[in-house]
């Protein structure tokens, strides 16, 4: 038993080794999508008769009137913008190992699932790569310790 809480520990910090980079390349991504999205947003922000930047405005011309509610391509495109600004602010105010506590700050599914595919685990040789790989071991340590109170106990004859 000891040897399986040792392998689950070691396979849980070993991938919990990877978040720094991993979180790093997110928040690079994001930065990326929010920009484009500023420009997206930003194409539809003029008011072409006043030179007003509003967007309410810009989406009601669009959709001939209609509130920006009622016209979902553009007012799903700033509501992602607005999340994504906000996500990405917080991201980088904190550190790598900081991000371990708001794994709700990666919510853009596009831009986790481009980092995901594109990412390549590599050995952690940042601090906070080994810090963290301390940690998820203690988390895989701990997971194999419940895991063995569900286990059916073996007994050794006398």
């Amino acid at each position: 038993m000891t040897a399986l809480r040792l392998i689950l520990a070691l396979v849980v910090a070993s991938l919990f080794s990877q978040f720094p980079a991993f979180s790093d390349q997110y928040v690079q991504r994001l930065g990326g999508e929010v920009e484009a999205l500023t420009k997206l947003a930003a194409a539809f922000a003029t008011n072409p008769e006043t030179d007003a930047p509003t967007r309410t405005a810009a989406l009601a011309d669009l959709s001939g009137g209609a509130a920006p509610a009622e016209h979902p391509v553009m007012g799903e495109v700033v509501a992602r913008l607005d999340a994504a600004k906000a996500d990405l602010a917080a991201l980088e105010a904190s550190g790598p190992l900081e991000r371990l506590a708001e794994p709700q700050r990666f919510r853009d599914r596009a831009t986790l699932a481009a980092t995901w595919y594109d990412f390549k685990p590599a050995l952690p040789i940042s601090t906070s790569g080994l810090i963290a790989a301390v940690i998820g071991f203690a988390l895989g340590w701990c997971l194999a310790l419940v895991i063995g109170l569900f286990l059916p106990k073996r007994h050794r004859p006398a």
